[in-house]
This record gives C-alpha cells, sequence and structure tokens, in this order.
C-alpha cells in the first residue's frame, strides 16, 4: 500500500475502516468487517482478506483455521473514502454460523426471535 493510499484514506479514532465483502459472482453481500492500515496491505500482498478483530485486537485472517479464505478480486473506495468495498471469490461459507452470508435474517425475523 502507498503511503499516499493510506493518508488519503479516512480511517475512524482507532485507525479503522468498515470494510464490506461482497462475493464477486453472485454479488450477494457475505459480511461487514474492519481492516487497519496493516491489514490492508497484507490483503494486498497476499491476495485473501485480513481484517482487524475489534474483539480480540488482532490481525484475523479469513479462512486461516476453517478454510474459508476469500480470493480478492477488486477493492473499491466509497466516494468519501471512508469504506471499502471488496470483491472477492469465497472458498466456503463467510459467516461463522455456516450460513453463506452474514445477513441471512431479515429485521422482522431478528425481532420476533427477540421477543
Amino acid at each position: 500500500m502507498t503511503a499516499s493510499l493510506e493518508q488519503n484514506l479516512k480511517w475512524d479514532e482507532n485507525g479503522l475502516i468498515p470494510t464490506i465483502v461482497q462475493d464477486a459472482s453472485t454479488h450477494q453481500v457475505l459480511m461487514v468487517a474492519y481492516m487497519n492500515a496493516e491489514s490492508l496491505r497484507l490483503t494486498q500482498e497476499t491476495g485473501e482478506t485480513v481484517f482487524w478483530s475489534r474483539s480480540r485486537g488482532e490481525l484475523w485472517h479469513k479462512g486461516a483455521t476453517s478454510g474459508n479464505t476469500q480470493k480478492v478480486r477488486e477493492i473499491y473506495v466509497d466516494c468519501d473514502a471512508d469504506t471499502l468495498l471488496v470483491l472477492v471469490n469465497p472458498a466456503g461459507p463467510a459467516c461463522h454460523t455456516g450460513a453463506v452470508s452474514c445477513f441471512f435474517r431479515t429485521l422482522t425475523e431478528f425481532e420476533e426471535s427477540h421477543a
């Protein structure tokens, strides 16, 4: 990653940027995660998604333990330079529940299950 790219992206107060992951073939949104400068650099270098885990406070190579890696096809920056969109070819489900996408429940279903 070039220094100018790192400087021109709008990182939040924790040095993170929201990252939407979308299947390059189906265009289904698979997940939302966060990247820091190091995880973005590693993603570009390895060609697979690497994120910053806010809960664990460490780098997270998607699929390193499950095998459900995500091969990066393209990375887009939104118009405000404060969100990334990563198009991937997934090698398995994105969600830790085993669902293809983390977005598998409607708001109504969620509400009803938590009533």
